[in-house]
């Protein structure tokens, strides 16, 4: 396409993205706030590697520039396209540093976790704002520039990369960017950008939060029977306020979101179903042993979580129409009290 890319977040989303941009050709300068990250790039370039030999490989000669650096953009070609993939609490200050450097017809595509497009569009307007959900995905930077990727890559059995604006509408540039996606893997279209992020949210509200208190990997909470079911809780929790609001959900994989509701709420021919599915190997995976989500990345690694913008929000939209929300309420106590140091990772934390 010739346009001009900024990734601004270099982490491991964002840099797993824009290295294979990078090494398909395009135009690509990935901004942070590392400045370790961004030396380690310039000085041995950006390592990416998958569960397969094929994703292993160096990008090298990748475009970079510190967060102090960015004021440079403006003695260049306007950005065509800016993906925010930082972590939620960073949405906004990311937003701002960008939106001077984009082209008259630009876009800032949220690339993250949670429910972000609304900040950003409080800053660019709703006209320049569209969303990437990334399904499924496991992406972990282990080191400055050091990106693996833990699970499988989706091919023709789950679509990873879905792509809408914020109406619904598929344009030109929805059909450009499914384009540029899949060539890292299955991508597709969406109408329904509102129902994908509740449903990747209804996701990462039953997993991210628990690997975290738990200290366990995804596969291993799915066989504590507490944990287990304490997570479906979560799950039930979540779909039922985002019914309420609206919106249309999608497949979680294998999970049905009204089933998983059904189980929560104690139907036990949904909750023999969904545990099945949740004990069942979803695919041989040489990785999985490391699978740990984002947050539970982010407390090994002393970072802040997203437990206010993912489980938090769950609360918040749940007081606001009256639905009950213990499991999400108890959770985030839990996480911010883990932040704190208060407390260990430990199973026992859920009853496991």
């Amino acid at each position: 396409m010739g346009k001009r890319i900024a990734v601004v977040g270099a982490g491991a989303l964002g840099g797993y993205v824009g290295g294979y941009f990078a090494r398909d050709g395009h135009d690509v300068t990935l901004i942070d706030m590392w400045p370790e990250n961004i030396e380690a790039i310039r000085s041995r370039g950006l390592e990416l590697d998958g569960v397969t030999p094929e994703e292993k490989f160096t990008v090298k000669d990748v475009k970079t520039l510190h967060m102090t650096e960015v004021q440079s953009l403006a003695r260049e070609k306007p950005v065509d396209i800016a993906f925010v993939a930082v972590k939620a609490y960073d949405t906004e200050w990311a937003t701002m540093l960008i939106k001077p450097y984009l082209a008259p017809d630009g876009y800032v595509v949220s690339l993250q976790n949670c429910v972000n497009e609304e900040k950003i569009a409080g800053i660019v307007g709703w006209g320049k704002t569209l969303g990437v959900v990334a399904s499924v995905i496991s992406v972990e930077m282990y080191d400055a520039a050091r990106i693996r990727r833990t699970a499988a890559k989706g091919g023709t059995q789950h679509t990873v990369f879905r792509v809408g604006e914020v109406h619904g509408v598929i344009t030109q540039r929805v059909q450009e960017l499914v384009v540029m996606f899949a060539r890292i893997d299955s991508a597709k279209a969406t109408t329904n950008l509102w129902g994908e992020r509740w449903s990747k949210l209804v996701l990462n509200g039953m997993r991210n939060g628990v690997s975290a208190i738990t200290g366990l990997t995804t596969p291993q909470c799915d066989q504590n029977a507490a944990v287990r079911r304490f997570s479906i809780g979560l799950a039930g929790e979540a779909v039922r306020v985002a019914q309420a609001l609206g919106f249309q959900l999608e497949n979680l994989g294998k999970l049905k979101p009204e089933r998983l509701a059904l189980a929560a709420e104690g139907d036990a021919a949904a909750r023999g179903e969904i545990e099945s599915l949740m004990l069942a190997p979803a695919q041989a995976n040489p990785r999985g042993e490391m699978q740990r989500p984002s947050m539970a990345q982010d407390i090994g690694k002393g970072r802040r979580t997203e437990i206010d913008f993912m489980n938090g929000y769950i609360v918040e939209k749940g007081k606001l129409l009256g639905i009950p929300t213990q499991a999400h309420e108890k959770l985030v106590g839990l996480v911010t009290r883990l932040e704190r140091g208060e407390v260990t990772p430990s199973p026992s934390h859920l009853g496991g």
